[in-house]
């Protein structure tokens, strides 16, 4: 419980920091991929990292996206997590299809994302060529999110997506590890994996 507390409080303090330093000042906004295969793109996703939010903070465990294709220009997004107290809890939202490898995501409740209709605010910024996994963010990158088909990564592979995270642009320093009961246990800093 210790642990968790102390792992609370440093994404506590990365949080604030984020929405100040997510990215440097003279970054161009996050560019998708190339190319996203919606249908290949659907499905159950781990999140391994992400930078601190105000709607997640209380995540300590296995957060999950599933994504589900409603038709050609709409996703259903359900998004989980184990919270601080053990319990799972969920919102369930839409992601229509802006662009290629650009949506806007809304969650009935929640300000500022509750229209169907919208700017991009999840990018697909890198892409594995097997979807394995991918890095997602809004186009002022302060939300970053780190996600993956297993929960479980190996050095080489955190090495790779500290790489990535950095090429696109944001501080793995402020993006935080996101705990799965096979993976990583702890929620340090990306730059310390």
């Amino acid at each position: 419980m210790r642990k968790t507390i102390v792992g609370l409080a440093a994404a506590l303090l990365a949080a604030a920091g984020s929405t100040l330093m997510a990215a440097p000042a003279q970054a161009a906004p996050l560019t998708p991929v190339p190319q996203l295969d919606v249908n290949r793109y659907v499905g159950d996703w781990y999140q391994l990292a992400a930078n601190p939010a105000p709607y997640n903070i209380d995540c300590v465990r296995d957060t999950t996206a599933n994504y589900t294709l409603i038709d050609e220009r709409n996703v259903r997004v359900e998004n989980s997590c184990t919270t601080i107290a053990g319990e799972r809890r969920g919102i369930v939202g839409n992601a229509r299809v802006n662009d290629t490898a650009q949506l806007h995501v809304a969650f009935p409740g929640v300000p500022f994302q509750d229209s169907l209709d919208g700017p991009s605010n999840y990018i697909v910024a890198h892409l594995a060529e097997d979807y394995s996994w991918a890095l997602v963010g809004d186009p002022s990158r302060i939300s970053g999110f780190v996600l993956s088909r297993s929960p479980v990564v190996d050095v080489a592979g955190w090495q790779e997506i500290r790489a990535v995270v950095e090429s696109q642009g944001y501080n793995s320093c402020l993006m935080l590890t996101s705990p799965t009961t096979e993976g990583l246990q702890e929620i340090k800093p990306l730059c310390t994996v």
